[in-house]
């Protein structure tokens, strides 16, 4: 059984973590953008996230990429990209330009960037201060489970050192 979360700010490189990942170690990978949001960018409710999230983390192996406390719970490994705001502006300002009138991979239809720019950038400012101090309690309190990647380490360097982690840490 494998269950890794791959949690961070926006632009920190979660989902091409993930993806990589998942296929160097033959995992199912989700996302939880499709869970978060409806078209148009509306919110999902809490409850019906919950469940779906409940759906996911029920399977006995998967690689999950976002931000949720209830899959870090469930999940073996966490792995915390933890890089500064301006790596994550700089990435999601790449990333988001050619998705600016159109929905990326992965999202609901009618999710184009331009429509979120504003709540973007404030998930992005806010990641430091309201999130990541939760995320470091939570590797304070259960040592071994939580890897966390500061330096701007290529995909590639990053699934080695996360498959090697993951094999330690199911030894």
């Amino acid at each position: 059984m494998a269950r890794i979360l791959i949690i961070g700010n926006a632009g920190s490189g979660k989902s091409t973590l993930a993806a990589r990942l998942g296929h160097e170690l033959n995992l199912p990978v989700f996302g939880l953008d499709s869970i978060v949001w409806l078209p148009r960018w509306q919110k999902r409710s809490v409850e019906s996230r919950r469940a779906l999230e409940n759906e996911l983390i029920s399977q006995p192996d998967w690689i999950i990429d976002g931000v949720s406390f209830d899959v870090l719970l469930a999940a073996d490994l966490a792995v915390f990209l933890d890089v500064s705001r301006w790596i994550s502006f700089k990435r999601c300002a790449l990333r988001n330009w050619s998705y600016l009138f159109r929905s990326r991979p992965r999202l609901p239809p009618n999710c184009p960037e331009i429509a979120i720019i504003g709540r973007l950038i404030s998930i992005i400012w806010q990641f430091k201060e309201r999130t990541r101090p939760q995320i470091l309690a939570f590797k304070q309190a259960n040592p071994g489970r939580v890897v966390i990647f500061t330096k701007n380490e290529t995909v590639e360097e990053l699934a080695r050192d996360v498959a090697r982690q993951h094999a330690i840490l199911m030894r």
